[in-house]
């Protein structure tokens, strides 16, 4: 993307626009049932920041990012984003507020092309109304081409150029993972929610990952809560990061303090704590 690469460009216009994304979770919990998936949960992430979620199978992570997502709605608790309550929020309104997410199981349109699945995460910025749409407008062809624009930043960014005419559903498994983080960036988004990005991934694509990771964070500050089971990666690239354990955080702070936590140690491999925890995920 010429953005990310210090050039004049239609994306760069947002990324350098203040981008505040101040989200604090405040006594959630969650319930299914006489189960209890999260329990009294506080997290809270600041602009520019990337933080991770942790925690064995069954922890609570991907529940927390559905509640934080609009996809589920907690029993208890409150969930603040830019000061505004966005607790009881549907989904896409959650969208139009900022909160962009990839999701752990791949959500894409494998019938349709790589450019096509990119365009329908920019509908959130369409603001033409339909009768302009239906007779395709100066206004309308104006707006047109600046999603083009914007997407073909992503294109370069990601390094998807070959691709881009090509059936989802024809891929390998780490490009459609690559994609799914570029439909979300395609939202625009003040606070990007990964779940799982390096799933199923080789060292090579991850290594890939990391890196588009690592300077949309540090160059250009966009605010990331990450979930993932590779702690080699979390513990490298977070600012923060929270553990969960049956749905109650146990330790929160810096990768360093919280690798050696007693409580993390146990929660991971099930000892005595001689070991780090950054040994296993």
């Amino acid at each position: 993307m010429k953005a990310f690469r210090g050039q004049p460009s239609i994306y760069a216009e947002t990324l350098n626009q203040e981008r505040k994304a101040e989200l604090f979770v405040k006594g959630l919990t969650l319930r299914f049932g006489g189960i209890v998936a999260l329990s009294a949960i506080d997290l809270d992430v600041r602009t520019g920041e990337l933080v991770s979620v942790i925690g064995p199978n069954g922890a609570g992570k991907t529940s927390l990012l559905n509640c934080i997502t609009g996809y589920y709605r907690g029993q208890e608790g409150q969930i603040l984003f830019n000061a505004k309550d966005i607790t009881s929020l549907p989904t896409h309104s959650l969208i139009e507020h900022g909160i962009g997410r990839t999701f752990q199981n791949i959500e894409l349109f494998p019938g349709m092309t790589v450019l096509s699945n990119l365009l329908l995460a920019r509908h959130v910025h369409c603001r033409y109304p339909f009768g302009q749409a239906v007779f395709f407008t100066k206004k309308v062809r104006q707006e047109e081409v600046r999603h083009r624009e914007v997407l073909e930043e992503i294109i370069d960014f990601l390094e998807i150029q070959p691709i881009r005419h090509k059936l989802v559903g024809s891929l390998p498994y780490g490009l459609r993972k690559r994609l799914e983080l570029g439909r979300a960036l395609a939202l625009e988004p003040k606070l990007l929610i990964l779940d799982e990005p390096f799933a199923g991934m080789n060292l090579e694509e991850k290594e890939d990952m990391v890196r588009f990771l690592v300077e949309l964070n540090e160059t250009w500050r966009q605010t990331m809560i990450l979930v993932e089971h590779d702690m080699s990666i979390v513990m490298s690239i977070s600012k923060r990061v929270t553990v969960l354990n049956f749905g109650v955080k146990i330790a929160e702070g810096s990768p360093e303090h919280v690798q050696s936590h007693p409580e993390v140690v146990r929660a991971y491999l099930g000892g005595d704590g001689e070991r780090g925890a950054g040994e296993g995920g």
